[in-house]
């Protein structure tokens, strides 16, 4: 597909008057994988709160267009309700609302419709149960008492569910066990087989891509894209680290 669907040119970003990310460019058209890796502190979760419209990050210069129109001033529900979607590395704890029902309001939100409860349901579980999630968990308060991979398949779930144009995930394998790994990687090759939907997959690890398709690698070092590659990357920096481009 060549329509580019999310453009970044010459984006500049502070957090309290911190400049963190400089003139950085990308271009992500809709089915491609593109994976940002770096150094912890290179600016990596930033530029995933500065794409969502987080309001604790201001862009300095430079402009975000999705499927052609600015968004640098949108606010983060905005963005959401046009198909863009961001998985935090610490998801919050909402007491007093299930995932069942945060999953199926979020639906509501961003489709404008009345959700078909029965529909929803099946769905629901088959999603949960390909991430081999215990069915109780869609009737708790959502991540209220979660592990951390089941805080994790959550939002893997509520990705499968509402099916984002684009989707960012920010250190989705952080702290997981290899098994937990594997269930995320599941969920997000399904996410995949969409051929409209695009990944850019924050981390600076690399287990979580060993069986996911990739189509580019950006190296952030210091709030600079220093280098782009394809797939081949992901295994250059597992052998030889960051150092080269530090």
């Amino acid at each position: 597909m060549s329509d580019v669907l999310l453009s970044i040119k010459n984006l500049s970003a502070s957090v309290d008057n911190e400049m963190i990310l400089k003139d950085i460019n990308l271009n992500i058209r809709p089915g491609e994988t593109h994976v940002l890796l770096g150094p912890n502190g290179a600016g990596k979760s930033t530029l995933g709160n500065v794409l969502m419209g987080n309001p604790v990050y201001k862009v300095e210069s430079g402009s975000i267009t999705f499927e052609g129109e600015e968004i640098v001033n949108e606010s983060a529900d905005k963005r959401a309700n046009r198909g863009m979607f961001l998985s935090f590395q610490n998801p919050l704890e909402v007491p007093g609302l299930s995932l069942e029902s945060f999953i199926r309001n979020a639906i509501r939100q961003k489709t404008g419709k009345a959700v078909r409860i029965l529909k929803f349901k099946k769905e629901l579980e088959e999603k949960m149960g390909l991430l081999n999630m215990d069915p109780s968990y869609a009737d708790r308060d959502l991540n209220v008492g979660f592990s951390g991979g089941e805080k994790k398949k959550a939002e893997i779930l509520q990705l499968l569910m509402l099916n984002p144009k684009f989707a960012i995930l920010d250190e989705t394998d952080s702290g997981l066990d290899v098994d937990a790994v594997k269930n995320v990687s599941k969920g997000i090759e399904e996410y995949q087989k969409s051929e409209d939907g695009a990944l850019l997959i924050i981390t600076h690890s690399t287990k979580i891509l060993e069986s996911l398709k990739v189509d580019y690698t950006h190296v952030l070092v210091k709030g600079q894209i220093v280098k782009t590659g394809d797939a081949s990357l992901v295994k250059e920096i597992n052998e030889n680290g960051f150092e080269a481009y530090l």
